[in-house]
């Protein structure tokens, strides 16, 4: 297992000048975004795809430093119900596809996204609850003419290109937000479709994610290191379902912090060892949201935190002493 840092979290800077940071930092590899809610700042396929010198530019800038490319990272809602931003999305995700080809990454990390509740949908419709019976019957219609034909015919067209492992990250406000709505679509799609684990959006949902890791055990594809710290007062009050804006840190019921920060080391330490349980062996990828941090200070710290957990050995084949 190896850390890693989705590397979008430095805007402005070139580069060269991300990649010195994470060599710095002793980091080897990176999560690079290239479309949709990530942006396209540092890798745009449609360049890329097309210009061989760019290209070979864009290559060679991460051979000079010895850093690998984890995954490529294209969030977004391909099902959103205006045409023209699923189209966006989508073109997006595809494009990121046909780079992770180019570059032999077999991980596309997004989002499984949300239509709204109907053809004339304006806007992306999440259901979270049974009652009144009308939202069964958008759930319904969101998964069965929508959520599972679009993915059942991309995961294909994913296939086709190399990338076997489509990693959702299971995010409230998509269809796939819990274990059990990934192992839904997973199911209907067939096994390319799987988790990017991020525990900072299950925590504050109030599960625990070493229980979500045992369910998910063979469907993690990657992992997002990032924390969450839950205001217990404030969800006292006024429960986890917060819509105040991130930067109102003193009245949300919860707030993302680096690791370490909202979780004590010994929680990490049970997620890591359970991700080895459950088979996963491949990045811990740090992604930083701390808003009471600057980048730098929260990297490094997350860095200096988890470094120590990552197991780096094989796990043993037999036990000496048994």
């Amino acid at each position: 297992m190896k850390l890693s840092v989705l590397a979008n979290l430095y805007h402005g800077k070139t580069l060269p000048e991300v990649l010195d940071k994470m060599a710095e930092l002793g980091i080897d590899t990176v999560e690079i975004g290239a479309g949709g809610y990530p942006g396209k700042e540092y890798c745009d396929p449609a360049v890329l795809l097309t210009d061989k010198t760019e290209f070979y530019r864009f290559r060679e800038t991460f051979n000079t430093y010895g850093i690998n490319i984890a995954a490529l990272s294209a969030h977004g809602n391909p099902v959103h119900p205006d045409a023209d931003t699923a189209k966006k999305f989508d073109s997006d995700f595809r494009n990121t596809v046909l780079l992770a080809e180019k570059l032999e990454i077999d991980t596309v990390v997004g989002f499984s996204g949300c239509p709204g509740d109907s053809e004339g949908s304006k806007y992306p419709n999440w259901v979270t609850c049974p009652w009144p019976d009308d939202f069964l019957k958008i759930l319904d219609w969101q998964w069965n003419e929508k959520l599972i034909p679009y993915w059942t015919e991309t995961a294909a067209f994913a296939k086709e290109h190399g990338v076997k492992h489509i990693a959702f990250e299971m995010h409230p406000g998509f269809c796939v937000y819990n274990p059990e709505s990934l192992l839904k679509l997973r199911a209907a799609v067939g096994d390319v479709i799987g988790a990017n684990f991020d525990p900072s959006h299950l925590i504050w949902q109030g599960m625990d994610p070493v229980a979500a890791i045992r369910e998910l055990k063979g469907a993690i594809y990657h992992f997002h290191a990032k924390d969450t710290k839950i205001d217990k007062y404030n969800t006292a009050k006024n429960g986890v379902l917060d819509t105040k804006h991130y930067k109102d840190e003193e009245h949300r019921s919860w707030i993302f912090r680096t690791c370490g920060f909202g979780n004590s080391e010994a929680y990490w330490r049970d997620m890591v060892s359970a991700l080895r349980l459950s088979g996963y062996d491949r990045v811990l990828s740090i992604e930083h949201e701390d808003s009471l941090m600057s980048v730098d200070e929260g990297l490094k710290k997350a860095v200096d935190f988890l470094r120590p957990l990552v197991m780096n050995d094989p796990k043993p084949g037999s036990m000496g002493w048994a």
